[in-house]
């Protein structure tokens, strides 16, 4: 408890920490009153009705940040700029020219990629919001404004959208954490008042053991994120002695902590990215009247997350985004010759393309076990929907997962932000 209360207040006292913990603070306080401007011509009451009844809008507004549950100017969040980001992460294997841009290239080559990643926002931005607007629309929530004020809508929430992106972008360079993950932790928070006013204005007492059940698995699901996110396979590293003049320096030990999710919250978004899609197609083909296009869409909109098909595809998703984030930020050939350089060596392995393999074997295996473990507490509250047939479960589970996953990433950052201060 006093090391808490140390680390409190060291990180108020530090003019440059307390700078970047306040701007994080104001980005926030900006984004939660974009969130409350809504666009013109909403019917409310059906607006509430029809959320509360779809999940796919559930979870698309956990993207948003809560900006869809008043369909706000920031009514898409940052999905897009996530959309953008996985395409952009997944050419980088196909197009060894990206790949080489975003690895070996430096914080240049680095900035050019996310540059990349914006400019692809821009039309999945123009078609999310297209498809959107014409679904509210149908659906009698939206009042039709003719070709003016649909486009006058779509260029709203675009710009709404790229507006979040920029600001998510100035927190990760000027705050502390992830900004596009602290924008979908502030939005699932900002939501928590709502559902525990709900939860008492609907409480029944015959329900209890449900709630107790409930209350066990979150606490487990809690517990497993934090246990496998701080668990690490530590790889002994030996430092070569070296002789300058009268002096011998060098000599001494030391460790490599490899994590077994060195991924974090990364896949799960990416995963929930890709299997929004066929939803989000099928809701716009409802709307034009041929009828392949019909069929089409009756087909995508099958794909619901209350089929099997839907949460094996999860697990799949989140197990193999889990392994490719893992391959693209973690680089056993860099680290090879990083430690060859600096006179280093892993006891008894051989330096150079030895060492490689044994970084790469050991960072396979240990991923492996990250990744089923992520994928597993991914679908469990689907599992367990299924078992009580209480469809908010799946909701509140994947709610759960981010939000404790992006606690945890900005501990570690302050953690990193005060060690650092402290040397």
């Amino acid at each position: 408890m006093n090391t808490f209360f140390q680390k409190l207040k060291l990180i108020f006292s530090d003019k440059s920490l307390r700078r970047r913990l306040l701007f994080v603070i104001g980005a926030l306080i900006v984004f939660r009153l974009m969130a409350a401007i809504p666009i013109p011509g909403i019917d409310t009451l059906r607006l509430t009705q029809f959320l509360s009844s779809n999940q796919f809008f559930g979870v698309l507004n956990i993207f948003s940040g809560g900006g869809l549950s008043n369909l706000s100017i920031i009514m898409l969040g940052v999905g897009p700029y996530i959309t953008a980001s996985i395409i952009m992460q997944l050419l980088t294997v196909m197009i060894p020219r990206l790949k080489q841009l975003y690895s070996e290239e430096g914080e240049q080559g680095r900035k050019k990629f996310a540059q990349y990643s914006r400019i692809i926002t821009v039309p999945l931005a123009v078609v999310q919001a297209l498809g959107l607007l014409l679904l509210l629309e149908r659906q009698g929530i939206l009042l039709s404004n003719g070709v003016f004020g649909h486009a006058l809508n779509i260029i709203v929430a675009v710009t709404g959208s790229l507006l979040l992106m920029w600001i998510g972008e100035l927190i990760t360079e000027f705050g502390i954490g992830n900004g596009v993950s602290l924008l979908i932790f502030a939005g699932i928070v900002s939501a928590l008042p709502g559902h525990i006013n709900q939860a008492l204005f609907t409480y029944d007492p015959s329900q209890i053991p449900l709630y107790i059940l409930f209350a066990v698995v979150g606490l487990l699901v809690i517990f497993g994120v934090v246990f496998i996110g701080e668990a690490e396979r530590a790889i002994p590293v030996t430092h070569a002695k070296q002789v300058r003049g009268m002096r011998v320096m060098g000599s001494g030990g030391s460790y490599i902590p490899m994590r077994i999710n060195q991924a974090g919250v990364i896949p799960i978004i990416f995963a929930l990215s890709i299997l929004l899609f066929p939803q989000l197609i099928g809701n716009l083909l409802a709307n034009f009247h041929g009828a392949f296009a019909l069929k089409v869409s009756a087909v995508l909109l099958s794909f619901k997350q209350t089929s099997i098909l839907y949460a094996v595809l999860y697990f799949v998703f989140v197990f193999v985004f889990t392994y490719f984030y893992t391959a693209v930020t973690f680089d056993p050939n860099a680290m090879s010759k990083n430690l060859q350089k600096s006179g280093a060596f892993i006891p008894g392995i051989r330096p150079g393309e030895a060492t490689e393999a044994y970084l790469s074997k050991i960072a396979t295996r240990v991923t492996f076990l990250g990744a089923l473990f992520l994928g597993f507490i991914a679908i469990m509250p689907l599992v367990m929907q299924h078992i009580t047939g209480i469809t908010s479960l799946a909701l509140g589970g994947t709610a759960l997962l981010i939000v404790v996953s992006v606690v945890l990433d900005l501990i570690k950052k302050v953690d990193a932000q005060i060690s650092m201060r402290e040397y």
